[in-house]
């Protein structure tokens, strides 16, 4: 291993380094101009395009194309334009992609990687190649153990927050890898000068994790991983680990569930999977489309910067809620009842409703008798008594409307057929004036009632008689009591809706019709879906993939997953394959090791935690003694005084609390001249929130507020409180007067 450091943080560097900063920072330089051409030439193509001889939907595809990629140029984030570089050893070609070996053309080649492809000329080869390209990934996999061809790997050091200048360039390091297993680990065969000082190029723990090479190996991946946290989440592209690099590269085709412990990168890993289909399979995946579902718009606000860093825009990122939100949520359920809507039986339930005024005996005439000119075409009774029957009968069952059209359509070839015996072949301009003739029309309304999702749900929830009906053997009776409504609306449009009934109604509208679907869908914090919110999920990713991101520890819901095989039986992914995610990057040992004291506790079967940081701080501060809880004010008193000590240092602060007691802490911050602000503030420097809002968000310094207060607060406040826990990045401090929980 050989340490670069800054032209500025030497004295008096060895020239061969001196001359290799610079050459890097020129060639910097040379990509910053080749991506300024790129973008100025994406704007002029969009000109020129307009002017393209071409029919009018092919002008416009063409238009659309050109604008799109010269918005993308426009939009991606300013910052280095490269993070890293390979070399490859003369006369190999034994490299590794995920089909084989890579191309001899490889052999003594130089490629510098970043987050997208940046050339001089199309035709060119490129000045930097894209993350995500085949040839990348020896990046992300090379070991001492296993090459793949590469001589030489570089990581680059840029200052924090750099918006990409040259001179933001801080160090380089190499790891020789073609030297064999030996060589690598040959301290003596390694120099440096990193800040000034003499550094030995230590290799223990090379090979962790998974074998491959961990942030042991490198001292400015480590630096980079813990790097201050503030303000939104950003990108891992230049510190993706080999089992993480596993994970975003996965097939399309494949469907994966992630069991990530915190800290370990679950979410980047999905943004990355997402980033990297929209690169590998740009056609299918835009065809189809891609979703990113989070639990709130909190944690996509916080996310939200990730994709666009990466070189992709237009991704839609929503939330569950979102996605069914047929009608505005006017009422709310207690935990009972959202409960019992949230249960997957619930499905079987709204199934039986949705057909209960199909096929009613009352309904079918003993012939239909439609007048065509002179003459009158008839079915008879059972006959048609019998279409309904075999369109009932089919399997698959067929979407509700889709069965309705069959009826109509088999209903209207029987007329037919009698009309073309005795006058010969009709048109199809007279099979649909048949169709939509009023007897016809009649008749399918009688046997297969035309309904509206809210007529379906309002009708079961509204009606006692209706849902024990419908619930007879699926729901006891205290659990159809609970989801009553009390009132009965006199129609759907006068119902107030509550978030469970959402998923209700997105059920019979999934019944109704199938919905229009995704070619993939990343799922986080999916340990908290319902039943019935993965099936709504599922039958968007019916004839798609999907990323399923979670950790069972973390499910505060009352319905959370306790085991991944049945959340994915609901998703109908039931083949997806389950890969732990143990070996955190991001949360101190220190702090690991008090969650993991937890999870004992948590009822889910989880592989306990692990950190590869060894610099995290822990302080547990303690109000008043003898184990009785004091006046919340003296609690209140030292959190803000371990935030003001937290200012002192660098980075962001987030003090969690139980929600009750967030508007006290930001008032005694505010009147303390402590600059507060919310979870959705991008930027800010001290943030105060409830531990219900914690999931998924980070912070450098995190001050855990009475956490016995947080575990009563609700019905699964331990998994609550350990989500608390492992938000912080460096230091965790706990401030209490009750006695703690664990």
């Amino acid at each position: 291993m050989r340490y670069f450091a800054t032209l500025g943080g030497m004295t008096s560097p060895e020239p061969v380094l001196r001359h290799a900063l610079i050459r890097e920072c020129t060639y910097h330089d040379t990509c910053r101009a080749a991506f300024a051409a790129m973008v100025e030439g994406a704007g002029e193509r969009v000109v020129v395009g307009e002017d393209v001889s071409a029919s009018g939907a092919d002008a416009e595809v063409l238009g659309y194309q050109l604008r799109s990629n010269a918005k993308e140029l426009r939009e991606l984030s300013e910052g280095p334009l490269f993070f890293g570089r390979l070399d490859f050893a003369d006369g190999t070609g034994s490299g590794h992609t995920d089909t084989g070996h890579l191309d001899a053309d490889h052999a003594g080649q130089s490629y510098h990687i970043g987050r997208l492809r940046i050339s001089e000329q199309p035709a060119l080869p490129p000045l930097v190649v894209d993350w995500r390209a085949p040839v990348s990934r020896a990046f992300y996999q090379a070991s001492v153990r296993d090459p793949r061809g590469v001589a030489v790997r570089r990581r680059f050091g840029w200052a924090p927050g750099s918006r990409g200048d040259s001179a933001d360039l801080t160090g380089m390091e190499d790891e020789h890898l073609g030297q064999g297993e030996q060589g690598g680990h040959d301290e003596q065969g390694g120099h440096g000068v990193h800040g000034g000082r003499d550094e030995r190029g230590g290799h223990e723990g090379h090979d962790e994790p998974g074998g491959h090479g961990g942030p042991a190996t490198s001292r400015l991946l480590v630096a980079e991983i813990e790097r201050p946290r503030v303000g939104p989440m950003r990108d891992i592209a230049a510190t993706i680990q080999p089992d993480q690099d596993d994970l975003v590269r996965a097939d399309l085709t494949t469907s994966v569930c992630v069991q990530g412990a915190p800290g370990t990168g679950k979410t980047v890993v999905g943004l990355h999977r997402a980033a990297y289909l929209l690169y590998t399979y740009p056609q299918r995946i835009r065809r189809g489309g891609l979703l990113i579902l989070g639990p709130n718009r909190t944690f996509l606000s916080y996310i939200a910067e990730v994709l666009p860093a990466l070189g992709e825009t237009g991704v839609r990122q929503s939330t569950v809620t979102e996605e069914i939100a047929r009608q505005p949520v006017t009422a709310e359920d207690d935990e009972r009842a959202a409960t019992v809507k949230h249960d997957a039986r619930m499905a079987e339930v709204l199934r039986r409703a949705l057909y209960t005024g199909v096929d009613q005996p009352t309904a079918h005439p003993d012939s239909l008798v439609v007048r065509d000119g002179s003459y009158r075409w008839r079915v008879p009774g059972d006959a048609l008594r019998r279409i309904v029957a075999d369109v009932r009968a089919e399997q698959p069952e067929p979407p509700y409307d889709v069965g309705r059209e069959r009826v109509r359509t088999r209903v209207v070839r029987l007329l037919q057929r009698q009309a073309e015996l005795r006058a010969g072949p009709r048109t199809n301009a007279w099979v649909q004036r048949i169709s939509r003739s009023w007897p016809v029309g009649e008749y399918v309304d009688a046997v297969w009632p035309r309904v509206r999702p809210e007529e379906v749900v309002a009708r079961l929830l509204g009606d006692p008689d209706a849902l024990a009906g419908a619930a007879e053997g699926v729901l006891d009776a205290d659990e159809q009591k609970a989801v009553s409504w009390v009132k009965a609306p006199r129609t759907w449009r006068s119902a107030r809706w509550s978030a469970a009934d959402l998923v209700l109604l997105d059920e019979v509208a999934g019944l109704l019709r199938h919905p229009e679907g995704y070619g993939h869908v990343v799922v986080d914090e999916a340990q908290d879906l319902s039943p019935m919110e993965c099936r709504a999920i599922g039958r968007r990713a019916a004839f798609g993939s999907v990323t399923v991101l979670g950790d069972l520890a973390q499910g505060t819901t009352p319905w959370a997953a306790r085991d991944w095989p049945r959340l994915l039986a609901h998703l109908g992914k039931p083949d997806a394959a389950v890969v732990p995610l143990t070996t955190g990057f991001r949360v101190p040992q220190a702090v690991v090791q008090l969650a993991n004291r937890l999870l004992e506790r948590l009822g889910v079967d989880v592989p306990a935690a692990r950190s590869l940081r060894r610099d995290g701080e822990l302080g547990i501060r303690r109000v008043g003694g003898g184990g009785i809880c004091v006046d919340a004010e003296a609690v209140v008193g030292e959190t803000v005084a371990v935030v003001r000590d937290a200012l002192a240092r660098e980075g962001s602060v987030g003090v969690i609390a139980a929600d009750a007691d967030v508007v006290r802490l930001r008032n005694a911050l505010d009147e303390a001249g402590v600059a507060v602000g919310g979870p959705d503030e991008v930027g800010a420097r001290v943030v105060v929130l409830g531990a219900g809002v914690a999931k998924g968000l980070e912070y450098d310094h995190v001050v855990v507020v009475e956490p016995a207060a947080i575990v009563a607060a609700e019905t699964r406040g331990l998994h609550r409180l350990y989500v608390a826990l492992t938000r912080a990045v460096s230091r965790l401090d706990v401030v209490h007067a009750c006695a703690l929980p664990w």
